[in-house]
């Protein structure tokens, strides 16, 4: 990520999201004013999150020595840093160049940028109350320092000369991308306005830094103070492994009687689906789904109706009619409506195949005499007796062969056979970490050896850390001021196995695994020369994560790694062929409850703020869509943190939608080849254009690069089993 782009980019991710990998400078009033500047210098030099990265590997962080009390004083010296750097380049004398306009502010901010990667494993992975106090009083003053770099008057002009410049031609087609994104990033966010405009607008900036992060840790504080304790006798239905997972979750939290069902996705997700305990399904689920809207001190409807008003009052002042039409003009989808036009392609069939399930579901049952009407907390345990009933497929007999590390093999085995990447353990202690569950591997080329960089995995859920599952960087690949090699981390919630067990997880969950995993190969196989090159089109950069999880079923990964975890044998043949006759099964639940909230996202930001009340709204909307009563939207408004937390997926969650598409297509492409997903020629290509080049190259002729072509909505619905629609305007465009 560009040093630019680390001041407004990075920050507005680590504030709202921990990382899956912005701001007037404060002078530093919170030290104590007895002490001499001297003193204060270099009390600063001492600071451990400033400092260079040291150690093996071309340096490493020192998460062993990070404290939370130098957080603070970090941020206010690497702030003051990078103004004095931003400084003296819009005050060159010297005419504005490619070289010292670009490249220079390519080179500035490097400790800013090491002190965000502490204050991310902070956020995601190790909050706390003394944390959390920190980020409510320093993410107005972070943005408030983002808001003197775009507002900088002089920067600016010399950005604008340099991309208006005739000596633009003779760059490189990644110099002349980056040296767009950076006059693009200024114009986007108010370097064009006038004063009092730009004012008003730094206010804005400020004050929804502020939610932000308001927002996220109230989801945090209900996800840790929502926990439902539940007692042996009601355990029923429940498998093993989650049963001693549970156990073991209770005992940590101090309730060695009881058993932990934690407010999260990968704890919420089994129980619904084994439990046959129908109150209690009930329960968890209201538990879960009513995050940050549970009318207390943690309730985030106030606070959403506020970021809808400040954003619209933003993007007004620079001339845009809504949210959504400034968020999408750079990415691929270009504008709402086309966002919008992919979603309704899709809806209808999502829609009607919910009611093919829930008839099959209503049926058992009917048949099994529940007296019940199918409710959206019988949704998962219905569907998985339908699994079984019409496939033969039970979802517990298939998690016994779905071991974490051995799912953790076969994303090597795939990276070394697509990417030529070889992964080793680095000897515990070497390399600093900030929790004993992150283990640390190193990278390297398996012909020539060559150093690539480290992989960090934290898998385990705990107290502290953000629900869901991240990938982010500590470093990224870049040349253009010596090699810098990469420093990459997964990040999960996996519900630990018991002591001495190795960890099961569901197939969905497996799919999950190798998605993020997707994000850490995008990374690694980076083969650019500048940071800025790193940030990404958000409706791309899901899509070559996406792309991954389709190795999961290929034979190879399956007849070498799902191997039982008590006996070791290899899944049965006759278990596979079910798994993949099952592949379409409970698409229309999937599809739907995604969907929901990707629409939800673009109405919300194309509707004016000042007529939307969060909760009637988000029910009167899906309403007119036709949503059915069993499913709710996967990430209901209250929680919606990848839109509400800050704003990289703010009208932008149809992005996974969009990377469907071009994910089914590049499949396709794939099955087409003489060697099937392990092909060489059609390997290399992947490598080459999907994933090395991140972003010095427009997305879209990347795709075609790889593809011939453009990708078809077609494949996605083939894909889901979905009907193909009629395409009416396709004999027009043909005559």
């Amino acid at each position: 990520m560009g040093k630019f782009k680390t001041s407004l980019t990075a920050m507005a991710v680590v504030l709202a999201l921990g990382a899956c990998s912005e701001q007037k400078a404060p002078q530093t009033t919170s030290v104590d004013t007895a002490e001499t500047p001297a003193m204060q210098e270099n009390q600063q030099f001492d600071n451990v999150l400033l400092q260079e990265f040291k150690g093996p590997y071309g340096g490493v962080p020192a998460f062993d020595k990070m404290k939370l009390e130098d957080l603070k004083p970090a941020l206010e010296k690497a702030m003051e840093l990078k103004l004095k750097e931003i400084d003296e380049i819009a005050n060159n004398p010297e005419p504005p160049t490619f070289e010292n306009v670009i490249v220079a502010m390519e080179r500035s901010g490097s400790e800013l940028s090491r002190v965000f990667r502490y204050y991310g494993i902070w956020s995601a992975n190790k909050s706390s109350p003394e944390f959390r106090a920190i980020q409510v009083e320093m993410s107005p003053k972070l943005s408030a320092f983002s808001t003197k770099i775009t507002q900088n008057e002089k920067l600016f002009e010399r950005v604008k000369a340099v991309y208006e410049s005739e000596e633009l031609s003779t760059l490189t087609e990644e110099e002349q991308r980056i040296t767009w994104m950076t006059y693009n990033d200024f114009a986007r966010n108010g370097a064009t306005l006038d004063s009092e405009a730009k004012k008003r607008y730094a206010a804005i900036n400020e004050e929804l830094a502020t939610l932000y992060t308001s927002f996220s840790n109230n989801v945090l504080a209900d996800e840790e103070n929502y926990v439902t304790y539940i007692t042996e006798d009601q355990l029923g239905g429940l498998p093993e492994s989650f049963v001693k997972g549970a156990k073991s979750a209770a005992q940590s939290r101090g309730e060695p009687d009881k058993y932990a069902i934690t407010n999260t996705r990968s704890s919420m997700d089994p129980f619904l689906t084994y439990s046959t305990n129908r109150e209690l399904r009930e329960k968890v689920w209201n538990t879960y789904y009513s995050r940050g809207d549970n009318a207390d001190e943690f309730d985030n409807n106030e606070t959403i109706k506020r970021i809808l008003t400040l954003r619209d009052e933003r993007v007004e002042l620079l001339g845009y009619e809504n949210y959504a039409q400034w968020r999408l003009e750079d990415r691929m989808a270009k504008n709402p409506e086309n966002a919008m036009d992919l979603m309704m392609k899709v809806w209808p069939a999502a829609i009607a195949r919910v009611e093919q399930e829930v008839a099959d579901m209503q049926a058992i049952a009917d048949a099994e005499g529940a007296d019940i009407t199918i409710a959206p907390w019988d949704y998962r345990f219905y569907a998985e007796k339908v699994r079984q009933a019409k496939y033969d497929l039970d979802s517990n007999e298939v998690k016994q062969y779905l071991q974490l590390d051995k799912l953790r093999d076969a994303m090597f085995y795939v990276a070394g056979r697509l990417f030529n990447f070889n992964f080793t353990p680095v000897e515990e202690g070497k390399v600093p970490v900030f929790h004993e569950d992150v283990k640390v591997w190193e990278v390297t080329d398996k012909d020539s050896g060559e150093h690539i960089g480290l992989w960090y995995l934290d898998p385990f859920s705990r107290k502290g850390k953000r629900s869901g599952a991240w990938a982010t960087t500590y470093r990224s690949s870049t040349t253009f001021d010596g090699k810098k090699t990469v420093l990459s981390s997964n990040n999960s919630n996996f519900v630990k196995g018991a002591e001495g067990e190795p960890t099961l997880i569901s197939f969905d969950d497996a799919e999950t695994y190798f998605h993020e995993f997707g994000h850490a190969l995008h990374f690694l196989s980076a083969d650019v020369k500048y940071p800025s090159s790193h940030s990404g089109v958000r409706d791309y950069t899901e899509f070559q994560s996406q792309l991954l999880e389709r190795w999961l079923t290929t034979d190879e990964v399956i007849n070498q790694f799902l191997v039982h975890y008590q006996t070791g044998e290899p899944i049965p043949a006759e278990l596979v062929a079910k798994i993949k006759k099952a592949s379409t099964f409970n698409e229309g639940f999937k599809t739907t409850e995604y969907m929901a909230s990707a629409i939800m996202d673009l109405k919300y930001h194309t509707t004016d703020p000042a007529t939307i009340e969060p909760d009637t709204f988000e029910r009167e909307e899906l309403t007119k869509l036709g949503m059915p009563e069993e499913i709710v939207m996967r990430h209901r408004t209250p929680h919606f943190g990848h839109v509400f937390s800050g704003e990289g997926y703010a009208a932008a969650y149809y992005g996974y939608m969009w990377a469907e598409v071009l994910t089914a297509d590049a499949s396709e492409a794939f099955m087409e080849a003489p060697g099937g997903f392990y092909d060489e020629e059609v390997g290399n290509r992947l490598v080459k254009y999907l994933f090395s080049v991140r972003n010095a190259m427009d997305p879209a002729e990347a795709y075609r690069k790889f593809r011939g072509r453009d990708a078809k909505v077609d494949a996605l619905m083939r894909d889901r089993g979905f009907p193909i629609p009629e395409d009416k305007s396709k004999d027009k465009s043909e005559n």
